[in-house]
């Protein structure tokens, strides 16, 4: 588009002209259900194109709006990319399946239910065997501050330095929870990741967010010497891109992605 020399610009719009995408509010605990379910399902998607399945292992949980002591979780064995709304599984606090037609994977009671139990504010989990959270995992090391995007989890994380084989009871699900504390991420030793947040599409990010830090930091090491970002800013850097509502409008391209690929998702 060309001007015409000496023409004013044209004024700006108005904001509320512009669209820009917030977390929805729901008239009844039914559409919430709902939502909560077909963004559980649109994750599971999302985490299978990234190759964080392997085998069986690997499951998001999120709280539903009503039963606060029960989640819903994928189904025990089903690939995460053929997953639907209705292939999902809801489990109570003993990790019974009260609705559903599947098992669910008992590692995902056992660890999702105590980081739940402890954490009233968390409405999603995720945790999966990721390569890169692995590989880091098996350093035995936190996350360092040397990008922009590993700052969101500057001492908004921890190490969960222990391995004690497959977590199948309640004890280590609470020892996790204990060190997860107040943050939004785990790395478990020898393990993988975990990450928590106020909706699915929180958690969601923050995995994928954190998977992708742990492959910049192992890649820059092995470069060479990584040069850290000092403290104060990287505090700064945390308090701008550390929320769970960034992390939620983060999302957003990717939620947009996969359900106008893959519709069938809704069933």
């Amino acid at each position: 588009m060309h001007g015409t020399p000496g023409a004013a610009e044209p004024p700006p719009l108005p904001t509320d002209r512009l669209r820009f995408a917030m977390p929805p509010r729901h008239d009844s605990v039914e559409d919430e259900r709902r939502h909560r379910k077909e963004r559980l399902a649109g994750a599971l998607r999302l985490f299978g194109r990234q190759g964080f399945e392997d085998g069986v292992s690997g499951h998001i949980t999120v709280r539903d709006p009503q039963y606060t002591d029960c989640f819903w979780v994928n189904p025990f064995g089903v690939p995460f990319a053929h997953i639907t709304v209705s292939d999902l599984v809801l489990v109570n606090s003993e990790g019974q399946v009260v609705e559903g037609g599947h098992h669910v994977n008992q590692a995902a009671f056992t660890v999702h239910s105590q980081v739940h139990a402890a954490r009233p504010d968390v409405v999603a989990v995720a945790h999966c065997h990721s390569v890169h959270g692995r590989a880091l995992s098996a350093l035995g090391e936190p996350l360092e501050p040397i990008t922009q995007e590993s700052c969101a989890f500057y001492e908004d994380h921890a190490l969960y330095d222990s391995y004690s084989g497959v977590a199948v009871d309640a004890e280590e699900g609470r020892r996790i929870a204990g060190v997860l504390g107040s943050g939004k991420a785990l790395v478990l030793r020898n393990h993988g990741l975990l990450t928590v947040g106020d909706s699915v599409d929180a958690a969601a990010w923050w995995f994928l967010s954190l998977e992708r830090s742990c492959q910049v930091q192992l890649l820059a090491k092995a470069a060479g010497r990584p040069v850290p970002i000092g403290h104060r800013q990287a505090v700064a850097t945390r308090e701008q891109l550390g929320g769970d509502l960034v992390a939620w409008i983060n999302y957003q391209p990717l939620w947009q992605e996969v359900t106008r690929r893959e519709s069938d998702l809704f069933d």
